[in-house]
This record gives structure tokens, C-alpha cells and sequence, in this order.
């Protein structure tokens, strides 16, 4: 059976306020987690990268990406759980596919990219599964989910 999961277009509202290619995932998938408007994620993410330090890699703007510490910290700031699904050194465990994951809502850690997964339906600008029509071969490092109060 294959395990693909289903896709559909969703830029969290981003269109909303901007047009043009962005490396937004971080406050995509946060807008679409949450339901919150995606101007008011920016200005909250933005809040975060501009508290560090600089470094030359990354502007000082959530629209063109946001590095893994201060991802971490910020969705644990919001409310989310960090579940990790690998091991360093120990090889791919789970996959993008509907088999290896949750349901309900939770924010997918892949390489390069993080996306929002609402009842096994991936949320994103473009697909990232990677599919090979045997299923996603795509590694999920580990997921997001908000923690129960």
C-alpha cells in the first residue's frame, strides 16, 4: 500500500501581504499551525532573529529563513513539544508518509525545511515529500506538536 501523503497549496496567508518567492517556512508553517494571521507570526519571528547575534549567513528577516536554534526556541516559547524521530548517527526512522506520523496537527522537521502536517494532509507551498511513487523516501528528523495543557 502506498503511504503518500496528500498535499494541497497553503502559504499560511503570506500572499496576503507579499508576492514573490520567500524563504518563509518557519512563519508559514507557524501561521498555519496556529490559524494565526501570517503578519503577526512574521513580526513575532522577526522579534526572535533579530535578538541574536549577527552572522553573515542570515538577514535579519524571517522572510528569507531562520536558523534551527532559533526555530527550537521560538516554537518552544509558543506552546510546541520538540518529538524527536532520529538519533545522531543512527539512520532515517521515519518518513513524510501517513504511516510514520501523527495525527492531528503537528510542524515536520526535514532538511532545509519545515512544514505544517494538519491530519496527515501536508500544508505547504510545494510538495516535499520527494515521492518515488513507492512512498516518501523524505527523512522527518523529528515534529512540533503544541503540548497539552
Amino acid at each position: 500500500m502506498n503511504h503518500t501523503m496528500k498535499w494541497v497549496y497553503d502559504d499560511g496567508g503570506a500572499s496576503n501581504y507579499y508576492k514573490g518567492p520567500a524563504y518563509d517556512c518557519v512563519t508559514r508553517a507557524i501561521a498555519i499551525a496556529t490559524g494565526r494571521d501570517y503578519k503577526e507570526v512574521l513580526d513575532i519571528v522577526n522579534d526572535y532573529v533579530r535578538k541574536e547575534p549577527l552572522d553573515e549567513r542570515y538577514v535579519r528577516n524571517a522572510r528569507n529563513g531562520v536558523k534551527k536554534e532559533i526555530t527550537d526556541k521560538l516554537l518552544k516559547d509558543l506552546g510546541f513539544k520538540w518529538v524527536p524521530t532520529m538519533k545522531f548517527g543512527q539512520g532515517c526512522k521515519v518518513h513524510l508518509r501517513d504511516d510514520e506520523l501523527p495525527s492531528g496537527t503537528i510542524i515536520v522537521k526535514l532538511s532545509k525545511h519545515i512544514c505544517c502536517i494538519k491530519d496527515k494532509i501536508i500544508h505547504d507551498t510545494f510538495n516535499p515529500t520527494r515521492d518515488t511513487g513507492q512512498g516518501s523516501k523524505r527523512c522527518v528528523y523529528g515534529y512540533w506538536i503544541i503540548k497539552e495543557s
